[in-house]
């Protein structure tokens, strides 16, 4: 009787408790400044700005430059700029709209960003009255297009050792711009190859024989005609990889001269006679500070990547909802994709990390809008931007590329052809991960952060304090090494499943984690680091034993930024949606804790057990979000005209049911053929022929979402997971 009841309550449907609310989780995602996205989502769907993939070179340079134009004509690229001069001074916003571009074409993306995120900006923030009456009107409207000439071919993230030199002649009161070797060519620079006329050029600022680093100048390039102006030289760079409507050039500098006022000097200024002064005493602090205003570069390119992984995700999520492989579980139906456990899982996985993502850069983005606006305008407020800035770029422009490929191999070959934008994509965003600093030095620099703000907390400490916090220190170590802490889970779990999952998707179990992995590496590294020699040669070889690890604490810290960010969503979303973005977070937090595992179990902070539960976990996780994929990339907003994409237009579904309809005609009608296999066997009935595939875990496998279901999944069940075979190969009767 028992088990009778147990058979009635199984259904052949997942249990969907909560259901997600499109409307207000795509408000939400799209963030304080949705008006702004939403605009520029309207030029996305505009063909005039849209891609067009079988373009010459010189074709698709000439119709991003006119594509810009259009832009201008609207004012959408002036938002950022001052009202006194036409713009809204809207810096957030500016950013939340041109990361959209991305969705039209790469290549407009960025050769605007390189007019107004990067020539124009220089002037803005690195100039004064002076050079914002003079030069940013007619940048605004793009009568002169112009180029940001900071990076080198012999330096790109070391910008602190350029060989450009801007020499003060005190009789002209000019400086010359000279390029002394060809590793100091100005290289990889937008507009120009051909399209720029002016440039902010960066140089090592030299008068009276002192050396006073890195400043920036407004160059005049090229004449009106096109042709460079005397002393001025350079080269195009040809075909790249991608974003070939940008015409990346060369510049170098022969004994060029420029006004003295041609110095962007609110950092620092020359007199008529020579003397150099500034605002800021530090040479140092005076280099990073000029730097840090140009942060929104890294700003905007999180935000783009984040998009990229949203359209990416959305059409191998829609496609794999249509497309159908293989029949095991059924002999008149094959499979959707997106039922088959190793799919969700490369894509899953992927979509939450997206969320965190796309969350995060919300965060980021208000807190650019405080600085840039005043609002919150303090070095120690700068300072924050520009690690969390260099970090979360580093990881979603890399997480962007490993997307966009993944997506591509989830489709097939359908994801292979350019009709489907996958691969056009990640050949536009693969320069993303150097552009505005190499990912590996930009995460370097958020781990000097950590170990500087982990020194701090010793400035002025006692020695008593010191000792305290080592003994603690040692105790943590002595924890692990006898096993104390694992041994801990493993009573409380007692090695059931169901209470490790349990305490797997506890937040406060969650974050504990992701914290103490920072917290714990960056204190290990200090502690090597503390005895380093005083030999400047001998400190830094020290140092560059510790980079690998640096480096992942780096990572680990912008995870855990990643992480808080989506709790933070999850906590103000609406009670039934709240249910879907929890099982998004848990598989964010559990995703990254399963790529750490070895650090966790070598540390002592998973018991083994648990470590395989947090596998299991996932699993489950998994199909809880399988009824809702298509909702959750329905958020992003992406229309067909966003995406553009055939195979996430509706057209798979379509071919699928014409192809099902055509074999239930010949079924109902008795004239389809009868297969090899079952027309040779003795007796059909007592000897069926599974067909050849893998069928996903049938639903009624799928457990509710209450925390005392069973999670276990049973695989030797009819319908459980299974491997593909062969077409010819012979199936025994069970």
């Amino acid at each position: 009787m028992a088990d009778s009841n147990r058979t009635r309550q199984r259904s052949d449907e997942p249990r969907q408790l909560g259901a997600v609310d499109v409307d207000w989780l795509g408000r939400d995602l799209r963030g304080t400044w949705g008006h702004r996205r939403l605009a520029a989502r309207e030029k996305v769907a505009d063909p005039r700005y849209q891609r067009v993939d079988d373009l010459t070179v010189a074709e698709h340079r000439a119709r991003t430059l006119e594509q810009l134009r259009l832009l201008v004509e609207d004012g959408a690229v002036h938002a950022a700029f001052p009202k006194r001069l036409g713009g809204d001074d809207d810096h957030g916003g500016n950013i939340a709209g041109f990361e959209e571009l991305v969705l039209a074409d790469p290549s407009l993306q960025i050769k605007s960003g390189v007019q107004y995120g990067l020539f124009g900006a220089a002037v803005l923030h690195l100039g004064t009255q002076h050079h914002h009456d003079a030069f940013l009107p007619p940048i605004m409207r793009l009568e002169v297009p112009g180029a940001f000439a900071m990076t080198e071919t012999g330096h790109g993230s070391d910008v602190a050792s350029i060989g450009t030199t801007a020499t003060y002649d005190a009789e002209t009161e000019e400086f010359v711009i000279h390029t002394p070797f060809r590793g100091a060519w100005k290289d990889y620079l937008g507009n120009a190859a051909l399209h720029g006329k002016d440039a902010v050029v960066f140089a090592k600022l030299i008068t009276r024989g002192v050396d006073h680093g890195v400043h920036a100048f407004y160059v005049p390039i090229r004449d009106e005609h096109g042709a460079f102006l005397p002393g001025v030289g350079g080269e195009d760079d040809g075909y790249k990889g991608g974003l070939n409507g940008i015409d990346n050039g060369r510049l170098h500098f022969t004994h060029v001269r420029i006004p003295r006022t041609n110095l962007l000097n609110r950092y620092g200024d020359v007199a008529p006679d020579g003397t150099y002064s500034s605002p800021i005493a530090s040479p140092g602090r005076r280099f990073f500070t000029m730097l840090g205003t140009l942060v929104q570069g890294r700003v905007s390119l999180d935000g783009a990547a984040a998009i990229a992984q949203q359209a990416a995700l959305a059409i191998a999520i829609r496609y794999g909802a249509e497309r159908r492989q293989f029949n095991a579980s059924s002999d008149t139906h094959e499979e959707v994709l997106l039922d088959y456990r190793r799919h969700q899982r490369r894509l899953f996985t992927r979509l939450a990390k997206a969320y965190a993502q796309t969350y995060a850069h919300e965060r980021l983005l208000v807190q650019f809008d405080g600085v840039f606006s005043g609002r919150t305008d303090t070095p120690e407020e700068r300072e924050d931007l520009e690690t969390l800035a260099a970090g979360l770029k580093a990881l979603s422009t890399w997480q962007a590329l490993d997307t966009l490929q993944e997506a591509r191999e989830a489709c097939g070959g359908a994801g292979f052809l350019g009709e489907n934008r996958l691969v056009q994509l990640r050949a536009d965003l693969d320069v993303y991960v150097t552009f505005e600093g190499d990912n590996t030095v930009l995460l370097q620099l958020v781990g000097k952060r950590l170990l500087g703000d982990f020194a701090k907390q010793f400035k002025g400490a006692s020695k008593a304090d010191v000792a305290r916090f080592a003994a603690d220190q040692f105790f943590e170590r002595a924890t692990t090494l006898v096993g104390l802490r694992t041994l801990g889970q493993d009573v409380r779990d007692l090695r059931n499943v169901k209470k490790s999952s349990i305490a797997l998707r506890d937040p406060g179990f969650q974050r504990d984690l992701l914290e103490d992995r920072v917290e714990t590496m960056v204190a290990d590294i200090a502690s090597r680091l503390r005895h380093a020699p005083k030999d400047q040669a001998k400190a830094a070889a020290a140092f560059n034993h510790e980079q690998h690890q640096l480096i992942e604490a780096a990572r680990a810290w912008v995870e855990l930024q990643q992480y808080d960010a989506l709790a933070a969503a999850v906590e103000r979303s609406p009670e039934s949606t709240r249910k879907v973005l929890t099982h998004v977070r848990d598989l964010f937090a559990l995703t990254i804790i399963e790529e750490h595992a070895a650090w966790h179990l070598e540390h002592g902070r998973l018991s083994s057990a648990r470590s395989q539960a947090v596998t299991s976990t996932i699993e489950r996780l998994l199909a809880k979000l399988r009824p809702h994929a298509l909702d959750l990339v329905a958020a992003f907003g992406l229309g067909d005209e966003h995406l553009r994409s055939r195979i996430a237009s509706g057209a798979e579904g379509a071919r699928q049911a014409e192809a099902q309809a055509h074999y239930d005609a010949l079924r109902a009608a008795g004239e389809l053929p009868v297969p090899e296999k079952r027309a040779r066997a003795t007796d059909p009935e007592a000897q069926p022929i599974v067909e050849a595939g893998a069928a996903p875990v049938a639903p009624s496998a799928i457990d509710g979402d209450s925390a005392d279901a069973d999670d276990s999944v049973d695989s030797t069940v009819p319908g459980g997971p299974a491997t593909p075979v062969a077409d010819d190969v012979e199936v025994g009767a069970r």
